[in-house]
């Protein structure tokens, strides 16, 4: 079951500019500038509202922009997300659930099951690797790189991309963070219901403990104060301290791309 934490947060303002690509499994594709033909490509990776959400959308136009390459984000919940607009919450750091609270969510969850299933890592990493396969085909693309959560760490561990920023994953193995093998970007909530503090820096340490050993990989975390889980996605603007930890992610996201996907 995906954590409470998976359902909050709050609508991005705007509205997105790219299209849904019906030949490329129904993705949502954010061009390069200018029409450009582009080199690299990033793929982004939803959270658990998937494309229904709008703000994957408008975080992919904005990342076109800043990368000048072409952003797809592939629907591979396949119509189904984990998680329905209608349970968009507010996220409150500092507030823990309580008995009550579990007991209601976990009820409130039931309805998610089918979805959840048809959902499973294993369903969601093939149409994942079907969708690259379309893009590599079809668009020829010099490299990949990758933006999401506990997804993003599976493919870090894949020839499929060359980089990926990791935005406070909900739940990971440790033999998914030990099977990485490109360089990661990993922004941090201070609070994060499935993806601890202790667990963050179990992970860390796996990392780095290959420094000056084969398959060493570069790697960054980055921590921001007074966020929860999904701040890097569906931040809340009014707050200030929040709306400055969503604008750093995204600028630590734009410099660790370009740093590590020169063409």
């Amino acid at each position: 079951m995906s954590c409470s934490k998976c359902q909050e947060g709050f609508v991005l303002p705007g509205d997105p500019i790219g299209n849904i690509e019906q030949d490329f499994l129904k993705a949502y594709h954010a061009s390069a500038p200018n029409g450009e033909t582009s080199q690299r490509s990033l793929i982004f990776l939803t959270d658990a509202f998937g494309l229904p959400l709008k703000n994957c959308k408008i975080m992919a136009d904005n990342l076109a922009k800043r990368l000048e390459c072409d952003v797809w984000v592939p629907d591979y919940f396949d119509g189904k997300p984990i998680a329905s607009l209608d349970k968009l919450e507010a996220p409150d750091p500092g507030v823990n659930m309580s008995i009550l609270g579990w007991i209601k969510y976990i009820f409130a969850g039931i309805p998610n099951i089918p979805a959840l299933i048809h959902s499973r890592h294993s369903v969601v990493d093939k149409r994942v690797i079907l969708f690259i396969d379309l893009i590599n085909e079809k668009k020829r693309y010099k490299k990949l790189y990758c933006f999401g959560g506990s997804t993003a760490i599976r493919f870090a561990g894949t020839e499929l991309i060359h980089s990926a920023v990791i935005c406070h994953p909900a739940g990971c193995k440790m033999s998914e963070v030990e099977a990485i093998r490109v360089p990661t970007s990993w922004a941090c909530a201070e609070e994060d219901f499935f993806w601890s503090h202790p667990k963050r820096l179990q992970h860390e340490a796996i990392l780095a403990g290959r420094k000056d050993k084969e398959g060493f990989v570069e790697y960054e975390f980055k921590d921001y104060k007074g966020t929860a889980h999904g701040f890097a996605i569906r931040p809340n603007l009014n707050a200030p301290e929040v709306k400055l930890a969503y604008e750093e992610a995204f600028e630590q996201t734009i410099e660790w791309f370009n740093k590590t996907l020169v063409v």
